[in-house]
């Protein structure tokens, strides 16, 4: 068993070379999320709102709750981890008015110190995986399909 002096702290960050408010509008609205990271959504991400995230090949599901959305500028979110909820907070930093730094920040992690560092190993690949789809997406218009090909073998047989 893993015994932790610190809590790990995930963050991952990205260049995307279009502006603050498309970058921010992808994360924000499902029909522009659904090209790079989960299947099916609820809905927005709005103050307040109960959102249910899906990536249907896997059978997977999160509740999310946001917690604060200040427009072009951050998003927080709590969502449901294996072990309970844990906190994800995204920050768009404009490096020029047709670039956005993403950063992505996860925390929170819950359960023994094996299953926080696991989880913590498991979110710093996912998020980075969600950026790099997002910036070929944005930039290029190309769907990757990243999160899909990740586990092919884990994907549910129909």
């Amino acid at each position: 068993m893993v015994s932790l002096n610190q809590e790990p702290v995930v963050k991952t960050e990205m260049n995307i070379r279009r502006p603050v408010k498309e970058v921010f509008a992808a994360f924000v609205d499902p029909e522009i999320t659904t090209k790079f990271w989960f299947t099916k959504s609820s809905g927005k991400l709005e103050f307040g709102k109960h959102i249910r995230w899906e990536w249907e090949m896997y059978g997977a599901s999160a509740n999310v709750y946001v917690k604060q959305i200040e427009e072009n500028k951050s998003i927080l979110i709590e969502w449901e981890e294996p072990y309970g909820y844990s906190t994800v907070h995204w920050t768009f930093t404009p490096r020029t008015a047709q670039e956005t730094i993403v950063e992505i920040t996860n925390s929170g992690f819950k359960g023994d110190g094996d299953d926080i560092v696991g989880q913590a190993i498991d979110s710093m690949g996912g998020f980075t995986i969600v950026l790099c789809g997002l910036k070929a997406y944005l930039e290029h218009g190309i769907v990757l399909n990243l999160i899909a090909d990740k586990a092919p073998d884990a994907h549910i047989k129909q």
